[in-house]
């Protein structure tokens, strides 16, 4: 199960043992259920969750529409998530962090934070030319392409460019602690993106 959420922020907690656990503070939903795909219908079985609110003014018609057919207020971020069985959930149903309660596992995915444009060793960790014998090539990659016939340059070649601003998951992160009151999930360690921006956490 999938649940959509922001990120806050990182803090720390303290074990019983007295052991300082870095952790990164997620408000996970709650995220009502907009719609409920069928096998009879759409072919497969799916739910879609919706999360933040948002003006009419900065929807279509279409997006407006379908949040009120499930007699919802519009929703900024829609996400489907695939189930087993869709007649276990109804349309205007919420699901909320007690939905991870028995989880010690979880995938955090978000979009990473963008770095601009960056060389070969920041991006991909080239290793730089020596500053001896009249070397003037230091952080450059140096030669590339030349040891095809006709030169050229193959696709997906490590080279300067964009870095981050890119959907990054990271796996099998533990889940310490869950407060339910407030729908926050404390996760221990660090997770994509910057603060405030939108994750998506799922168990196995």
């Amino acid at each position: 199960m999938m649940l959509i959420g922001r990120k806050i922020g990182m803090t720390q907690l303290f074990e019983e043992s007295g052991k300082v656990v870095p952790v990164s503070v997620i408000e996970a939903g709650p995220c009502p259920i907009v719609q409920v795909k069928t096998m009879d219908k759409e072919g497969y079985t799916a739910i879609q969750i919706g999360f933040v609110e948002q003006k009419e003014s900065r929807q279509s018609k279409a997006e407006v529409g379908h949040t009120k057919k499930a007699n919802l207020s519009p929703k900024r971020i829609l996400r489907e998530v695939r189930v087993e069985d869709a007649t276990a959930f109804k349309v205007g149903d919420t699901l909320d962090v007690k939905l991870f309660e028995g989880a010690k596992i979880v995938h955090v995915t978000g979009t990473s934070k963008g770095r601009g444009f960056a060389g070969t060793i920041r991006r991909h960790h080239f290793q730089r030319g020596r500053k001896t014998h009249g070397n003037k090539n230091y952080r450059e990659p140096g030669s590339v392409g030349a040891s095809a016939y006709p030169s050229r340059i193959y696709p997906g070649k490590r080279l300067p460019g964009r870095m981050g601003g890119v959907q990054s998951t990271t796996r099998n992160l533990t889940l310490v602690q869950i407060d339910a009151e407030n729908n926050l999930l404390f996760i221990k360690g660090s997770i994509p993106g910057a603060n405030n921006g939108i994750v998506f956490v799922r168990t196995k």
